[in-house]
């Protein structure tokens, strides 16, 4: 089989990865499960036949000289895959994301509604989270993409590769992909003021230049989305502010605390039924939270959030409670993904005696 063949079988079967390993079939991930698509183990020759049908010839030559690459890859109008091929056992292997062609909605999505609000922002600073695979990438293109179809203004992305590719609309979008288009993180944002922009997307925030970058153009006026790998809301505050060195960290809070719209923490849980469901974490600015930052005071975060429902904030544990009461998710599924699996009881056991 051809890297097309497997490419159209993730496409078809709805999945989200596809992985290609020597001494393991290829597989693709459903639903979060991984399931084998190839009759037998790949070899290390059809490994890299399959993983140099998507490289250029500079990219093989990048691949050989670093171990590993990351880019995009269009399997024609159909869709678009964001690819790390790497080494692993001296062997070449690959793993392949789906980006599907349609931006799909924030209903779509089942977000909350207040996502909508987001769209409406002219400046601050919103942050995605969770963990890898989790939709944290679906989410912000939702939302930008309302913004492109909505509001005439400048969008500009930096990623690394490329993953959704925004259609016309009353917007303007700029799309920066590293090495093809900037040479790193560091430049791309220092340049990213110069270039007019009214939106911009970081794709990931991965160390000191790139948070402190994001921080400061949402500082001057501007609308910043951005990711980070963290389980929570305060955890990620706690995550941005120790990337700084410890005389930088109360300038970092006052920062924080002024620039913070919103963190969305997320999570896609296995529905009943087949699919999965997002399970969310929503903290959006308030006094309480502003005074909770600049006084390195995040373990009241929770709190804040948990008595902040009116206001269109949620925690995980009650959201995935909702979901159980719904009927969407079962209590063992949303147990296993809960930070406290007592609260999550509680949450639970009370709405239903309030239903009766």
């Amino acid at each position: 089989m051809s890297i097309q063949d497997f490419l159209e079988i993730v496409v078809k079967k709805e999945a989200s990865d596809l992985h290609l390993i020597v001494g393991s079939p290829a597989v693709i991930r459903i639903d979060g499960q991984l399931m084998p698509i190839s009759s037998g183990p790949l070899t290390p020759e059809d490994a890299e036949s399959l993983v140099f049908e998507l490289l250029s010839t500079e990219q093989k030559e990048t691949l050989m000289v670093n171990k590993e690459i990351d880019f995009s890859f269009a399997l024609g109008d159909v869709a678009r895959f964001r690819v790390n091929a790497y080494f692993q056992k001296g062997y070449l292997s690959a793993a392949l994301r789906l980006i599907p062609a349609f931006i799909k909605t924030i209903e779509d999505l089942n977000l909350p509604r207040i996502c909508h609000d987001f769209v409406k922002m002219r400046q601050g600073f919103i942050l995605v989270t969770g963990p890898t695979g989790h939709g944290k990438s679906t989410t912000i293109a939702s939302i930008i993409n309302q913004i492109n179809q909505t509001k005439p203004v400048h969008i500009l992305t930096i990623e690394d590769p490329i993953e959704y590719v925004y259609p016309k609309g009353k917007g303007l979008v700029s799309q920066r992909e590293m090495h093809l288009d900037t040479h790193s993180w560091e430049v791309a944002l220092r340049s990213a003021l110069r270039e007019d922009p009214d939106v911009v997307l970081v794709g990931e925030m991965r160390d000191y230049e790139t948070i402190a970058s994001a921080i400061t153009i949402a500082e001057t006026g501007h609308l910043v989305f951005a990711t980070l790998h963290t389980n929570s809301a305060a955890q990620s505050i706690d995550r941005i502010i120790d990337v700084f060195p410890e005389n930088q960290q109360v300038q970092v809070r006052m920062q924080l605390a002024s620039s913070i719209a919103g963190i969305i923490s997320q999570r896609l849980v296995p529905a009943i039924g087949g699919g999965r469901v997002p399970a969310v974490e929503i903290l959006l600015q308030s006094g309480a939270v502003q005074t909770a930052i600049r006084e390195g005071k995040t373990h009241m975060i929770d709190n804040i959030i948990q008595t902040s429902g009116s206001a269109g904030m949620i925690l995980m544990d009650a959201s995935l409670a909702f979901l159980v009461r719904s009927g969407s998710i079962s209590l063992d599924v949303a147990r296993s993904y809960s930070l406290r699996p007592e609260e999550l009881d509680r949450l639970v056991a009370g709405q239903s005696d309030f239903e009766k």
